[in-house]
């Protein structure tokens, strides 16, 4: 039977907390991707409404920009995976730095193991929040038709 003392509680509890600082940090992000997420689907409902109500040049428009939102949701849907799996991550690096100190386990590879994978996923959801926030800037790029380059105002 192993004994538990206060110290190696407190230990445990340090260790743990930087992990813990790593998943606050992604609850935000999720959230800032979410709220993303969800203007892109409203704006995806409002072209949808457009779509059969247009013809010509407009209707070419809309249909490139759904094609854009397209694009954004999968983006953004991927990321918030990403995000996801890394939380998961991070949240049994907790477990297991708890489970090594309370069961005088030697698990210090896994947890490294669990924790780099964990920063290798939340790097690929920031690359991919990054590759979003290009294509809302393509969206959102003004047709050059509308600035009328060719006048001096």
């Amino acid at each position: 039977m192993f004994v538990i003392d206060d110290a190696m509680i407190v230990q445990t509890i340090q260790l743990a907390l930087t992990p813990v600082f790593v998943l606050v940090a992604i609850g935000n992000i999720l959230n800032i991707l979410s709220s993303r997420l969800g203007r892109v689907v409203d704006r995806a409902r409002e072209l949808q409404e457009r779509h059969n109500k247009t013809h010509g040049a407009e209707h070419d428009m809309v249909v490139l920009e759904i094609r854009l939102v397209d694009k954004r949701i999968n983006i953004i849907t991927k990321a918030i995976r990403f995000m996801v799996l890394s939380a998961l991550c991070i949240g049994t690096t907790v477990a297991v730095l708890f489970l090594q100190g309370l069961a005088g386990l030697d698990l210090h590879g896994v947890a490294a193991v669990i924790f780099l994978a964990s920063i290798v996923l939340l790097l690929v959801a920031l690359v991919l929040f990054l590759r979003e926030t290009q294509v809302a800037k393509d969206a959102l790029s003004i047709p050059r038709d509308y600035l009328e380059l060719h006048r001096t105002i």
